[in-house]
């Protein structure tokens, strides 16, 4: 093993499993006093530079309908996606090798939807807002840099929240013209989430942009956050547009 043949090799000679060799080779560096860490691209422990637009869009996602696993030696950043939307499924996947390219993303089928997952040690490096416990029974705030990012690049972080816990939809109502009760349609964008904190960097955004938005409340807790003023939608629909 320190003439440098593989794990797999010394595995097959010896008729032990892998993870065995591995265990004895990380064993054996630590009573030489060795180091040993894998090879990252993680832009805040290295000088690689961040992609500013894909972060943005992956802190979206990640905020809406992402988490990550730890254990010793071990983190993933998992981003699940409904089946119904394919192309969200790849866009989610190409952010997170825009971000990090070294880790591997790798996809699992679930039940209705799909599990786009990445290992790597530095995932939480990116997303402070990791911790234990549900997101809306805890504090989420941006730090200063995700701050600058976010303000850098709206309109991908909003896109990330929207593929996430958004939707545009068709609303109606039944309004009287001319003494006549007439159905009238109208497109709206609605974001839901149970943290109140989550809903509040939504509606900051929003207002950068220039998007006028409402709350619509379930009790006293506020639940969505509306986008129905025809130009809003319409600005929307310039720089986000339905799922696909």
């Amino acid at each position: 093993m320190r003439q440098g043949m593989a794990n797999r090799a010394v595995a097959e000679q010896l008729g032990v499993p892998r993870g065995t060799v591995g265990w004895w080779r990380y064993e054996d560096r630590r009573r030489h006093g060795e180091t040993f860490t894998h090879p990252t691209d993680c832009p805040r422990c290295t000088d690689q530079a961040l992609d500013g637009p894909a972060y943005a869009y992956l802190l979206g996602l990640y905020l809406g309908d992402g988490h990550i696993i730890s254990k010793p030696k071990q983190h993933h950043l998992s981003i699940y996606c409904a089946d119904a939307w394919p192309g969200l499924i790849e866009s989610a996947g190409a952010a997170m090798r825009k971000v990090m390219s070294l880790p591997s993303v790798n996809q699992r089928q679930r039940d209705g939807c799909v599990e786009v997952k990445s290992y790597s040690q530095h995932w939480p490096c990116l997303f402070p807002q990791h911790g234990p416990g549900k997101k809306h029974e805890r504090r989420i705030s941006l730090e200063s840099w995700q701050q600058r990012i976010v303000d850098a690049h709206p309109w991908e972080f909003i896109r990330g929240l929207i593929h996430s816990d958004g939707c545009r939809v068709t609303n109606w109502t039944i309004r009287l013209v001319g003494g006549e009760h007439k159905r009238y349609e109208y497109p709206r964008y609605l974001f839901t989430n149970k943290s109140e904190d989550i809903l509040n960097l939504y509606s900051d955004t929003l207002d950068k942009v220039g998007v006028e938005w409402k709350t619509t409340r379930r009790g006293k807790d506020p639940y969505n956050i509306s986008v129905a003023r025809k130009a809003s939608v319409a600005l929307m629909d310039t720089h986000i547009g339905p799922k696909y």
